[in-house]
């Protein structure tokens, strides 16, 4: 069985990386440990959030295909921060995890360049050289052999999940752990470490109260891809619920502390998706915390309880649960659960996600540290093109982190790693104004063409919409009203935009999406403007290139402590360098005055 390219682990990441390297004509094996498990949603039934949102986007944009899924599997859309700024807003979806993961395995069927296999990946095989990965060894014995291996091992790798004092070897409460593999990389040399996060209990609807609970309706249903902005959705609406723990619950759960696998060593859980158990412990003047009731699918009654993240005994989390109002007869279908796993150390890998000690192999999701499907998908999307490149003989791929959220991303992982599950947010980007999720297509749709990745379909829709934004722009610059132009009028926030639309009949023809971005356009040009002035300065050091042999020991002043971060992490440029934990800002002016002169010469 010989492949251009292998594809280890079938989740968010596996997904967009085996996707994208078949479309782009590389011959294609999918290996999973449970084909029936393709794209399943592990914890909370949703995609999107802040800043997530915006890398669903651009994935969209580029040509990946998680924003398609999401719009036809949404159960319920939610803009959050609308009422504030534009680069704070960010579209979220509550989705239906049963029919998403039967939608992303149709979608992997229908590529004729791709195959799907299922079984346990143990180790890989080297070449010649010992150090160059060309296939890998399945735990029954096969070996297949490919041109690019890329892992996207999810929480699976030398994984286990505890719940109360109960250990077991599972990636995922039901489904084996993927055992050999991390033993592999580690006497490969490695550097494998070991991340914990958590999940919430998942129940069932009809023993809840919910008219004890306070109801949450969506807002319209909005498209994530672009290619259905100009379409209304036939999705239904499906409210969530809201509700507290209180005081009684807390008790139950400090009460029974040390039974809980989460708080024996929480100084070291994460900080963005924490258990109930740490928020309990870490907060203890607080009376209460938040629980969201979500629909997990429109075909079961299962909910899903976001916010109340456990390891207990499976007795006790149905005895806190029972102490909260609306709960009293609370259903456990599910028991939440801690989960332990290997994950490699992402400064070991080029920009493009290969690993700079075996190549031919790249990492993509959370074995690189990071946490939340978008941030998988970006990542899996991310590997697949630059292996694809590498196959193809082409210069890699990478967008600069003044242009997508994913650059944020791939760059915080490569250039300071992780030491806990890396959760991107909007906070991690320097150029938010431009970053806003409705431009992701401006800023990414052609780099999706260049690599073959759109239909013509996509194409004509997307210069239509570039077209008719610039002529409704130009007419707002040239129509004036009460002494100013529409397009100054716009920016004052107290100046109604229906009143625009009355003076603009153009702007009011527009679809709904298209009217908001040039809106927000209008509204924010200012400060983007700033913000493009300073990318500009930030170019340069984006484009002074560091050649992958460079030798730092022949860098003169250097100091000792930025001369072995350089050559431990061996940064693609100038910018990248300069974001490494511990190299100077002197040591960065010396690096350029010697790559200039090198260039010079």
């Amino acid at each position: 069985m010989d492949y251009d390219a292998i594809v280890v682990g079938a989740g968010h990441a596996g997904i967009e990386a085996s996707l994208v390297l078949a479309r782009l004509g590389l011959k294609t094996v999918l290996i999973t440990q449970t084909i029936e498990s393709i794209g399943r949603i592990s914890c909370n039934p949703a995609v999107g959030g802040l800043a997530k949102g915006n890398i669903v986007r651009e994935i969209d944009a580029l040509g990946g295909e998680m924003a398609m899924l999401t719009d036809a599997s949404v159960l319920q859309f939610r803009m959050l921060n609308e009422s504030r700024g534009g680069a704070a807003q960010s579209p979220r979806a509550q989705i239906d995890k049963y029919l998403y993961s039967r939608l992303a395995r149709a979608s992997l069927d229908r590529e004729k360049n791709l195959s799907i296999y299922q079984e346990t990946v143990v180790d890989l095989l080297l070449g010649k050289d010992g150090k160059t990965c060309c296939g890998v060894i399945l735990q029954r014995g096969r070996r297949i052999h490919a041109k690019a291996v890329i892992v996207c091992s999810g929480t699976f790798m030398e994984g286990c999940i505890m719940i109360g004092q109960a250990t077991l070897p599972q990636g995922r409460i039901g489904e084996p752990a993927a055992q050999g593999l991390g033993q592999a990389l580690r006497r490969y040399g490695l550097n494998v470490g070991r991340l914990s996060t958590s999940t919430s209990a998942r129940v069932r609807a009809r023993s809840l109260d919910l008219d004890a609970m306070k109801r949450q309706d969506g807002d319209p249903i909005q498209a994530f891809s672009f290619a259905h902005e100009t379409q209304t959705s036939t999705r239904k609406s499906h409210p969530c619920y809201m509700v507290y723990t209180n005081r009684d619950a807390h008790k139950v759960i400090r009460d029974n502390i040390d039974l809980s696998p989460i708080y024996a060593e929480f100084a070291d859980g994460p900080r963005y998706c924490p258990s109930i158990e740490e928020k309990v412990m870490r907060f203890p003047d607080r009376d209460r915390h938040h629980i969201f009731i979500e629909p997990e699918s429109a075909e079961t009654d299962d909910a899903y309880l976001n916010g109340v993240y456990s390891g207990l005994p499976e007795e006790l989390q149905e005895e806190f649960l029972r102490k909260i109002p609306g709960m009293e007869q609370v259903e456990i279908v599910k028991p939440g659960y801690a989960v332990e796993y290997d994950y490699v150390d992402a400064t070991e890998h080029h920009a493009t996600l290969e690993n700079r000690k075996i190549p031919g192999l790249y990492f993509a999701g959370q074995v690189n540290g990071s946490s939340g499907y978008e941030e998988a998908a970006g990542q899996g999307f991310w590997a697949g093109v630059n292996a694809a490149m590498k196959i193809l003989g082409q210069p890699p791929f990478i967008v600069d982190r003044y242009d997508a959220y994913l650059a944020v991303l791939v760059d915080d992982l490569v250039t300071k790693g992780t030491k806990e599950p890396y959760r991107m947010f909007s906070s991690r980007a320097e150029y938010r104004m431009r970053l806003r999720h409705d431009t992701a297509d401006r800023r990414l749709f052609l780099r999706g063409v260049a690599l073959g990745l759109h239909s013509d379909e996509r194409k004509a829709l997307f210069e239509e919409k570039m077209q008719k934004l610039d002529v409704v722009k130009e007419l707002l610059r040239q129509r004036r009203h009460r002494g100013k132009t529409l397009y100054q009028q716009l920016q004052d926030p107290h100046f109604p935009l229906e009143e625009a639309m009355d003076l603009v009949p153009e702007m009011a023809n527009l679809p709904e999406a298209w009217r908001k971005t040039l809106y927000l356009d209008i509204r924010y040009a200012g400060y983007e403007q700033i913000e493009e002035e300073q990318v500009m300065r930030l170019q340069r050091d984006e484009n002074t290139l560091i050649p992958g042999d460079f030798d730092y020991d022949k860098v003169p002043n250097l100091s000792t402590e930025s001369r072995i971060k350089l050559s431990e992490i061996r940064p693609h440029n100038v910018g990248q360098a300069s974001r490494i934990s511990g190299v100077r800002q002197s040591d960065i002016a010396i690096l350029q005055m010697v790559l200039h002169h090198k260039v010079r010469a």
